[in-house]
């Protein structure tokens, strides 16, 4: 499950490289802005699992690590599909909250090594 979330994670920074040159190039206005943050928050986000997942040992580690790659497909997916595809961004605010709360989790699990 570790590697698996750590090979998704660089996954997603391959995909917000590729999201940030067709925002850069492809596309204008509100959906650009939209692809660039959604690309920004998936390379941020892959690269914190890529990197923080395989060291996840406890069970609150790896259920933070699940909760920031949940948040991260709804947020910059919710965002990518408004730019891309005209869909509503609804998912996004639960996305939103499923990465501030992975991102406690994960706090409350470091400090607890």
């Amino acid at each position: 499950m570790r590697r698996g979330l750590a090979a998704c994670g660089a996954f997603a920074c391959a995909l917000a490289v590729g999201l940030a040159a067709y925002a850069s190039h492809g596309v204008e206005g509100d959906a650009r802005a939209r692809l660039s943050l959604a690309a920004a928050f998936a390379f941020a986000h892959g690269l914190a699992l890529a990197t923080l997942a395989p060291r996840c040992e406890r069970r609150l580690g790896l259920v933070a690590a699940c909760a920031l790659f949940a948040g991260m497909l709804l947020f910059s997916g919710s965002l990518a599909g408004a730019a891309l595809w005209q869909w509503p961004t609804t998912f996004a605010p639960f996305g939103g909250t499923l990465l501030i709360a992975g991102w406690c989790a994960m706090a409350i699990d470091l400090a607890r090594r």
